[in-house]
């Protein structure tokens, strides 16, 4: 058997359950990857379907009514997930994502957030378990979520100006119906309630302090994300991108801004409060500020491939394993051998080489497809 270990420039794929190593490497607790970064945060993607069609994520011309979209068998079935999410929980994971695609399209969702719920760290504690929504749907299915064990919620809001938002959303869905999705969540217990706005320039971006007013001694957090080059059809652009320090200056000119520390090792977003105790702002600055060094997460796609990177080209078929009879001791052997080997930098090495100009000749996946 090849030893699979010193394989962090090339990771090995496995491609059925006779590329798994006899060694059976019992979980820690913890595993780290070829930069010391431990496996801490599973995002699962429970669809590839979307209501919205965003401009930055999801174009219509692109995904558009011909679109071929998995069909149901091929989406992982709940048992599957929870038994990932098991398996993933042994290694460390403390933190569940559910995203999509819409992940409240997928039906039955509620079920699902139950039996993760009833998933249970090594000591014994409970799952956080997040979900990240358009919100289309949050006012009629809120309550059903908190019930079910579902913790927090994130809603992706592009701007509060409803043409500006249907624009962005591009199936004219209005802007109100999203807003009632939020209070209702609140009403119930999801929180704390962030919301997601990605920046692009020349589209919303003149909706950015607008949002900060709207927000301002609410009790939801307001996170700005630079439009990213995920994927290859958002077209994305350089010159596009607002920097999160420009969000920051536009920001702390209307309502003065100081930044505080970080929750947790290796939070995506940097924190900022304003200065008179009225809540806080975060921005997420994959492009001009590379956080790779502290990335803890690992993707799930509806079909099951395992990503090591939001810019990832390529996942390992846990799927197939799965259905190929694979053992969880040997599911877990394989999801520590694949974190073991991870390198990925993909941010540090864009920052470096293209932070001035367009990311090509690199085909990626799509963020509809690993859920962002």
């Amino acid at each position: 058997m090849t030893d699979t270990r010193a394989r962090a420039s090339t990771p090995f794929f496995f491609r059925d359950v006779s590329d798994i190593p006899v060694e059976m490497d019992q979980p820690t607790g913890t595993v780290s990857d070829s930069r010391s970064r431990p496996l801490r945060d599973l995002r699962i993607s429970v669809t590839d379907r979307c209501n919205f069609r965003c401009v930055y994520c999801m174009p219509k011309e692109i995904f558009g009514r011909d679109f071929a979209f998995l069909e149901r068998d091929e989406l992982l079935s709940f048992d599957e997930i929870t038994r990932l999410t098991r398996i993933a929980v042994a290694h460390g994971v403390q933190k569940i994502r559910l995203t999509g695609g819409e992940p409240l399209l997928r039906k039955g969702i509620e079920e699902l957030i139950g039996m993760l719920a009833a998933v249970k760290t090594p000591d014994g504690g409970a799952l956080d378990i997040a979900l990240t929504t358009n919100g289309s749907a949050l006012a009629v299915k809120a309550q059903a979520l908190k019930d079910a064990g579902l913790t927090r919620i994130t809603v992706s809001l592009d701007s509060l100006d409803d043409a500006t938002f249907r624009t962005m959303n591009d199936v004219n869905f209005p802007v109100a119906r999203v807003l009632r999705g939020i209070e209702a969540a609140h009403e119930v217990g999801l929180g704390p309630i962030k919301i997601n706005m990605v920046v692009k320039r020349g589209l919303n971006d003149q909706d950015v302090v607008e949002m900060a007013r709207h927000f301002k001694g609410s009790p939801y957090i307001l996170r700005f994300i630079e439009f990213m080059d995920v994927g290859n059809s958002n077209g994305w652009k350089m010159a596009e991108v607002v920097p999160s320090s420009e969000v920051i200056s536009r920001i702390d000119a209307e309502f003065p801004l100081e930044e505080v520390a970080p929750n947790y090792g290796g939070e995506t977003s940097v924190r900022w409060r304003y200065r008179d105790g009225s809540g806080e702002i975060g921005v997420i600055s994959s492009v001009t500020a590379s956080f790779c060094g502290s990335c803890t997460r690992a993707r799930v796609s509806a079909e099951g491939k395992l990503f090591t990177c939001l810019f990832a080209t390529d996942g390992h078929d846990l799927r197939a394993l799965m259905r190929g009879g694979c053992t969880d001791e040997q599911l877990s052997v394989v999801l520590a051998q694949i974190w073991r080997d991870r390198s990925d930098r993909y941010s540090e090495l864009r920052s470096a080489s293209t932070r001035y100009g367009e990311a090509k000749g690199r085909k990626k996946i799509e963020m509809s497809y690993i859920g962002g």
